[in-house]
């Protein structure tokens, strides 16, 4: 297989995930571990970021027959900002932003559908299925470059709000915790906090930073204002269960009778409160400062009231 454009800095492990539909997630990690995948000639980890042009070799796998694709509904989505050389969306939640994984398409598939004429429609960056908020999409592959690039150096500021249950301590501000992804026996990608030296894979986890900022003291909750500065997997989701205040609904760190009780009560909330917020990043061609803003989805906004003191 030959890596193109649409592939382009992608992960391995993930490249791979969407190239063998059908492949069980773990068959796929297994021949990765076993050094039976290479990208040009050579052992390639799953973390192993791709580029234009790179040759992927696996070893021979039996595929599912495969059935007709499901077909991908043109979508547009609330856009916050548009210009020749990228757009700012604001995702529901929900919505995952690409296929893969057990999704047949997301955010990405759904807009190129929606713009055939588009000639290049690319992710500049990630947020979770059930993250809400501001998303970056590039429309040139020179603005796709140039934002990734400020992604990576860690140039940009990338505010979330979270609610999390109980009283955050308005002087913990600074969570430095190491984090360290593994799959789990279910063959799902996990994320957890390494805070002791001694841990046998203290080594492999990456420092973390996470600045938190008490934006409302709520009754048995607290609104977080959290600014990344660093940008691992799950960071603010495993950073704020690790500290003890878990994120109301938060389907995988949090408190799932908590989730379950505000999901079946009157309430009725059934999703993760986390929301990309702020984003500010350098425009790619103009070099001008650009900051955006996503106000909080109507159904936490109405969370937030229902729970003042």
């Amino acid at each position: 297989m030959i890596v193109d454009e649409g592939s382009a800095g992608q992960r391995l492990d993930n490249f791979l995930l969407r190239e063998l539909k059908g492949v069980p997630k773990t068959h796929v990690y297994r021949v990765i571990r076993a050094g039976e995948v290479r990208v040009n000639k050579g052992r390639a980890q799953a973390d192993t970021r791709l580029e234009i042009g790179d040759e992927v070799r696996v070893p021979p796998v039996r595929l599912p027959e495969k059935a007709a694709a499901p077909a991908v509904p043109p979508r547009e989505f609330p856009i916050v900002f548009e210009d020749e050389h990228l757009i700012a969306l604001n995702k529901p939640a929900g919505v995952a932003v690409h296929g893969g994984s057990g999704v047949s398409f997301g955010v990405i598939e759904q807009l190129r559908q929606a713009r055939p004429t588009a000639k290049f429609l690319e992710l500049v960056h990630r947020l979770d299925k059930e993250t809400s908020g501001l998303l970056l999409i590039a429309k040139k592959r020179s603005a796709l470059t140039a934002l990734q690039d400020q992604f990576r150096e860690r140039e940009t500021g990338k505010t979330y709000a979270a609610l999390v249950i109980g009283e955050w301590a308005a002087n913990k501000k600074v969570i430095d915790v190491p984090l360290l992804k593994f799959i789990g026996s279910d063959g799902e990608r996990w994320v957890r906090a390494v805070e002791n030296s001694l841990d046998p894979q203290a080594e492999q986890a990456k420092r973390s930073i996470s600045l938190v900022r008490v934006a409302q003291k709520l009754k048995g909750y607290s609104l977080l204002d959290v600014t990344i500065k660093t940008g691992r997997t799950h960071q603010i989701r495993v950073h704020l269960a690790h500290a003890g205040h878990p994120i109301v609904g938060d389907p995988k760190y949090g408190d799932f009778e908590a989730n379950r009780a505000i999901a079946r009560g009157p309430l009725k909330f059934d999703r993760m409160f986390l929301h990309a917020k702020r984003l500010q990043f350098t425009h790619p061609a103009s070099g001008e400062t650009i900051e955006l803003q996503a106000e909080l989805p109507p159904e936490c906004a109405a969370l937030v009231k229902a729970v003042q003191p």
